[in-house]
């Protein structure tokens, strides 16, 4: 098992992936407010959080080939 704990990366990640949900609870207002672009906006964030997180796994990627 890997016993390496998690870095700031993975609870920054985690955060803006909350921050994600948050923005999807309220899409209603916010396509109201930004249009198509909260979409946009929604996308952008979740892109950040998935990055930071899979950023933060390190080491051989566990893909062969």
């Amino acid at each position: 098992m890997n016993d390496d704990k998690p870095t700031t990366k993975f609870w920054i990640g985690n955060g803006v992936l909350a921050l994600a949900l948050l923005l999807l609870l309220f899409m209603g207002q916010l396509w109201e407010v930004l249009g198509a672009g909260a979409m946009v906006l929604w996308g952008a964030v979740v892109a950040v959080g998935v990055y930071l997180l899979m950023n933060d796994k390190g080491g051989p990627s566990g893909l062969s080939g």
